[in-house]
């Protein structure tokens, strides 16, 4: 299993990036896709999941209206729309996804996500 990030970068705030996630190893479609972030002396948090077949989401509160989520099984990616960017929305930013049996979870190696002017 393999997730592969890109996207990050600087960005003013009001800005957008998006965020890609690319997938190998996996039968893709089987899996829910998950987007942390994990802020410099905080903890890791979930900011957005989509099942595997892409059709259901879930954001944080604190990234609601602003990130949208969705999932290309036929290019085995997903992709993290970010709009309306602010200074606390900087992180770095992992995408993952979890085995069920054995569980385990996988992670990317993150892209970095500043917001600032």
């Amino acid at each position: 299993v393999q997730l592969v990030e890109s996207g990050g970068g600087l960005v003013q705030p009001g800005g957008s990036l998006r965020l890609s996630c690319a997938a190998s190893g996996f039968t893709f479609s089987n899996y829910d896709i998950r987007w942390y972030r994990q802020a410099p002396g905080k903890e890791r948090e979930l900011v957005a999941a989509i099942t595997g077949a892409g059709y259901s989401t879930n954001y944080a509160d604190s990234v609601k209206g602003r990130f949208t989520l969705y999932k290309d099984n036929a290019r085995n990616s997903v992709h993290l729309q970010m709009n309306s960017l602010k200074p606390e929305d900087t992180a770095v930013y992992y995408c993952n996804t979890r085995r069920s049996w054995p569980p385990r979870d996988y992670w990317g190696q993150g892209t970095q996500v500043t917001v600032s002017s």
